[in-house]
């Protein structure tokens, strides 16, 4: 039997974009019956919003996609950057406050933002924040993270068969 990927999705706070691609790709890689194959979890680049739960608005909007969620924001530990097997950064201020807590290459290599994964992204794309934006721009990230979920699971699905 395969070892479990491990994946940790980071942003700022933890209580907007990391948490909902969290529990998107987790339910996507459900929907698609491999759910198992990995651990999944988020956190933040900083304190601010420590055992919150994720912003109200932001699970408004999955709940209508029929996604239902909830947890603790958490700061992301140095020890996270050789826990996890992936660490999938929403924006490039997010990348640059971990790339100054590597200790190696391999931890770099582990470091990827987000819309690397999503088609109609780029590579030095960025997953926006509408932490004080409207409710049309929470649809908006909503319809981002999906894409580049299903886009990430769709290369580590390749992987998997391709090992």
């Amino acid at each position: 039997m395969l070892e479990e990927t491990k994946i940790c999705f980071v942003c700022l706070g933890n209580i907007v974009r990391s948490p909902l691609a969290e529990h998107l790709f987790r339910y996507l890689a459900n929907e698609a019956g491999i759910g198992k194959r990995f651990e999944v979890s988020s956190a933040g680049t900083d304190s601010w919003h420590i055992g919150e739960e994720p912003d109200r608005r932001m699970r408004r909007i999955a709940a209508s996609h029929g996604i239902e969620y909830s947890g603790r924001a958490r700061k992301l530990k140095k020890e996270d950057l050789t826990y996890y097997d992936w660490i999938i950064v929403m924006d490039s201020t997010n990348k640059k406050t971990l790339l100054r807590l590597v200790e190696n290459q391999d931890q770099i290599k582990k470091i990827h933002l987000l819309r690397e994964f999503d088609p109609l992204g780029t590579a030095n794309a960025s997953v926006p924040d509408p932490y004080y934006g409207g409710i049309d721009e929470f649809e908006e990230v909503f319809q981002i993270i999906k894409r580049s979920c299903q886009g990430l699971l769709g290369v580590l699905e390749n992987n998997y068969h391709g090992s």
